[in-house]
């Protein structure tokens, strides 16, 4: 990582995270291993992290700014009126200020492309915290819980009912990484693009039949509150209820990227009772981002370009 007294790369050289198949199945097993590390090394001592928010962030930022600390770093965390960015300021010009000053640059953004530009421009690496693409950091988190609930990833299948939004994509790629079987049930006309390998159906039931794990999420995120009234029509019969939840396989697993809303797209019962494991997967937010910043630095030499 370049930054704060490293020699900045060539862009071309750098390593940037958008989504979770930015790292290669390889890397993505070290990331892992990595989060696991119970005493990480200091490894951003006299170092900064940008984290750059436009949209408001829980779990993101908390977890982001901790997983710096713990790497002996220092989160310097900056609001949109801050920066203004392709307002006061075009992204690359944002990304090319930042670099010099931080050793990576975290964004949660409203649109991939801007991240996208700040990457093509940047001499430090570039994380997605947040796109409406993609949410890797989420993924890393989601397969880091699955691991620890399972012992492996390979084999495993993993239903995602609901919208097919920035979470179900990276989940997608992250199944795609790690040898799981991913099966989405959206309703018509909310299905992710399809990627080859992740089975889309409109059936809930189709999906969680059988499955280890069973995942959703709220069906208006931020940025569609104006749709939420027709997004509640349209998702009638999409909620994660103990009915649906008998359908998984014994010993099946609750997953949830949480704010969860009880009683719209999961039931109370559900993501309060015993197979829940939403509160070990938002835990693991921070040690999935601190495996992640420790890769970039170079904890995993081999894998650097």
């Amino acid at each position: 990582m370049g930054g704060q007294g490293a020699s900045p790369r060539a862009p071309g050289a750098v390593r940037h995270v958008l989504d979770v198949d930015d790292l290669s199945p390889a890397e993505l097993t070290k990331v892992l291993e990595l989060a696991a590390l119970g005493t990480p090394p200091a490894v951003l001592a006299r170092r900064a992290v940008a984290l750059l928010f436009e949209k408001p962030s829980n779990r993101t930022r908390v977890s982001m700014e901790v997983a710096t600390v713990e790497l002996g770093g220092h989160p310097v965390t900056i609001r949109p009126d801050e920066v203004g960015i392709d307002t006061r300021e075009p992204a690359e010009d944002v990304a090319r200020a930042l670099a010099g000053y931080c050793a990576v640059i975290a964004a949660r953004v409203f649109d991939h492309r801007v991240l996208e530009r700040m990457a093509a421009v940047s001499p430090v690496p570039v994380v997605n915290l947040l796109s409406d693409r993609a949410h890797p950091c989420q993924a890393l988190a989601d397969a880091l819980t699955l691991r620890q609930c399972f012992g492996t990833l390979e084999g495993r299948t993993v239903a995602y009912v609901g919208d097919g939004n920035n979470v179900c994509r990276s989940l997608m790629a992250v199944g795609r990484l790690a040898g799981m079987v991913v099966r989405v049930a959206s309703p018509p006309g909310y299905e992710p693009p399809p990627d080859g390998h992740a089975v889309i159906t409109a059936s809930p039931a189709e999906a969680v039949s059988g499955a280890d794990a069973v995942y959703t999420d709220v069906w208006a995120s931020m940025g569609q509150e104006a749709e939420t009234e027709q997004r509640r029509i349209d998702f009638a019969g999409f909620i994660v209820d103990d009915a649906l939840m008998a359908m998984a396989a014994p010993g099946a697993v609750f997953l949830h990227c949480l704010p969860a809303h009880r009683g719209e797209e999961v039931a109370a019962s559900v993501v309060d009772g015993p197979r829940s494991v939403v509160w070990r997967q938002a835990a693991n937010r921070l040690h999935a981002q601190r495996g992640l910043l420790l890769w970039l630095a170079g904890a995993a030499p081999e894998s650097q370009p």
